[in-house]
């Protein structure tokens, strides 16, 4: 078997330390000279290369993050708490579905940049959707924001013919949601059918998020469904794994026993 890496083994030890709070989050970690220093004494180590490759390690596991000139630092972010179920949670009107769980549970101000267009979707897309060949859909891109952060993506997909020349295609907010318009519609969505992918960010998504080197994402793709069974939108919820706590609830009798989960908490 062979021997552990010098730059794996320094940063498993202030992995460690970042673990168990000897360097809590937000704080500035010790300074490659400071670094060079301990690990000369514990492992001989005799470069700041090596250093700087086991800070590198945390670096792309999303743990630390270099600010230069300072230095590096334990990255702090409070967790959003994610809950796929609220989909279809009513909720008052004039307020969209985001903005109406923020406020519900989360003392930061949310915000959303927005772009609607008319696409080619995927193939994923138009499977689900049930398009024909050729057939376009309008998309709303929607990156989600806490305190003006880019948090999640939510970008949602519905047949073009459908909502062409409706509120679901204004360059903005829709106070009262677009789930709402596509009730008005017809087709209230009554269902929803759930899948999750884990993987590495696209370099776009990289871009829409600000995603630091390493982080994950949990890619949510919601297929929404009207009483007749008519698949009616996909909606693409791209979370990352630094900012989000995903959340399932399970409930037997009245929803409203559930014990209130505090937003945020890991």
């Amino acid at each position: 078997m062979k021997p552990t890496p010098v730059y794996q083994q320094i940063a498993d030890d202030l992995r460690r330390q970042i673990s168990d709070g000897t360097f809590p989050p937000g704080s500035q970690m010790p300074t490659e000279a400071e670094l060079l220093e301990k690990y000369g004494e514990l492992h001989g180590v005799r470069s700041r290369q090596t250093i700087r490759q086991g800070l590198g390690v945390l670096v792309h596991e999303g743990l630390i993050e270099a600010r230069r000139p300072k230095g590096y630092f334990v990255i702090q972010r409070k967790r959003l708490v994610y809950r796929p179920q609220a989909e279809l949670r009513q909720k008052p009107p004039e307020v969209d579905i985001f903005t109406n769980l923020v406020q519900e549970e989360d003392g930061r101000t949310p915000s959303q940049d927005i772009e609607v267009s008319i696409v080619d979707p995927s193939p994923v897309i138009r499977e689900r959707l049930g398009l024909e060949p050729g057939e376009l859909a309008a998309a709303r891109r929607r990156v989600r924001k806490l305190d003006d952060v880019p948090y999640n993506l939510n970008d949602s997909y519905v047949r073009l013919s459908l909502v062409q020349g409706t509120d679901f295609m204004h360059p903005g907010d829709v106070a009262r949601g677009t789930n709402a318009v596509l009730g008005e519609l017809g087709h209230e969505l009554v269902y929803g059918f759930h899948e999750f992918y884990l993987r590495m960010p696209m370099p776009d998504e990289v871009q829409r998020l600000q995603l630091g080197a390493g982080v994950p994402v949990a890619e949510h793709l919601s297929t929404t469904f009207d009483s007749e069974g008519n698949a009616v939108q996909v909606t693409v919820n791209l979370i990352p794994g630094d900012r989000h706590v995903i959340v399932f609830e399970t409930h037997r009798g009245a929803e409203a026993n559930a014990p209130r989960i505090p937003w945020g908490n890991p």
